[in-house]
């Protein structure tokens, strides 16, 4: 672990805690007092600085700006009903960051940087963290390329950063999905199953599009035939089809291996449901709900935690549904809440004491 001496902190002259309405947290909006930074160059990482949250001075010919080189992660905070701050599996997302940055040719963040740097960071601005059911403090991690040169490689340099940021529930109310058939997030061999800024930014248009017919974001097909569910834009996605909970298996390299995603797995498998993780064509989520057998669907993520469906539409089918008699997605909610805000024993170990 990097002992407090090897982190140079930098306190905030004035907090700024008490101009924040923690009754109105809008996801990403508000950021806390300090923020991590390191940078990377001539091979190695250098000295690692926690503080004040401000802006940077950046060069327009910044490399990730024009070849998009960056990649992040999402990770929550909570506290215990004793005031005490565990981050939620951390380590999970720390293996995938790096998965994420050997996919986009940058360097691996060794361990203890990540997870003891953070843990740094959240101690320092834990009073940050809501004491609300359903509140969280947001981590986000993220990694840049630096050079200032324009030239199509990969970069030399790079900053590695953590910003936390207070949050509530990210989708307040049960959703309404549009199916997407023209467009395509990944195929195998690309960067689908990477965290990566791109991602999210070729989905701005089709997202925008989904919401002027009303609809919150999109599910994504696969991208041959667009016939095969991959994930909605922010979340992996699960149906309950009879007593079977399904969601799309990772194989095909298109899907983002959500921690949240593993963590209702397992919660599923606890509370006697029996869980499926493989292909599933549209046509069978369509016949399901014909037959009645469709009971529930909802999304998982870190941001969005579990979040109902309220309407999947597909061309001109339209599958509703009255989520205030649902009981499968209420119940891993509320249990995986539970753990992550200390009111359940935490049988799996994943809540990492700060």
């Amino acid at each position: 672990m990097i002992a407090a001496m090897d982190i140079q902190i930098t306190k905030a002259s004035r907090s700024r805690i008490n101009e924040i309405d923690f009754n109105n947290l809008p996801f990403g909006k508000n950021f806390t007092d300090h923020m991590l930074e390191v940078d990377y160059s001539d091979g190695e990482w250098g000295l690692v600085r926690i503080r004040p949250f401000q802006s940077l001075v950046l060069s327009p010919s910044l490399a990730a700006l024009h070849y998009g080189q960056a990649i992040f992660e999402g990770i929550k905070a909570y506290r215990d009903p004793a005031g005490n701050a565990f981050i939620f599996r951390p380590f999970d997302n720390f293996t995938r960051f790096n998965i994420s940055a050997a996919r986009m040719r940058m360097p691996a963040v060794p361990e203890e940087l990540f997870i003891e740097g953070m843990r740094k960071l959240v101690e320092l601005d834990r009073d940050w963290i809501p004491m609300k059911n359903d509140y969280s403090l947001y981590i986000r991690p993220i990694m840049f390329a630096t050079d200032e040169v324009i030239g199509v490689k990969a970069s030399d340099n790079y900053k590695f950063m953590i910003l936390l940021s207070p949050t509530g529930p990210y989708y307040a109310a049960p959703m309404r999905i549009y199916v997407e058939e023209k467009y395509t997030r990944a195929a195998p061999g690309g960067v689908g199953f990477a965290k990566t800024a791109g991602n999210y930014g070729s989905a701005m248009q089709v997202t925008a599009e989904a919401r002027e017919k009303g609809y919150d974001q999109v599910l994504w097909m696969d991208a041959f035939e667009h016939k095969w569910v991959q994930e909605i834009g922010t979340m992996n996605v699960f149906f309950i089809i009879g007593n079977r909970a399904i969601t799309p298996d990772l194989n095909s390299g298109t899907i983002l291996a959500g921690v949240t995603r593993d963590s209702v797995i397992e919660i599923l498998k606890e509370l006697g449901y029996s869980v499926e993780e493989r292909p599933i064509h549209i046509d069978e989520v369509i016949e399901a709900h014909r037959n009645g057998a469709l009971r529930e669907i909802f999304g998982t993520g870190t941001a969005a935690t579990v979040s109902m469906i309220r309407e999947l539409t597909y061309k001109d089918y339209s599958m509703t549904f009255d989520t205030g008699t649902w009981t499968v997605a209420p119940s891993v909610k509320s249990l995986l809440t539970d753990i992550r805000e200390g009111r359940k024993p935490d049988k799996h170990g994943w809540m990492f004491k700060v």
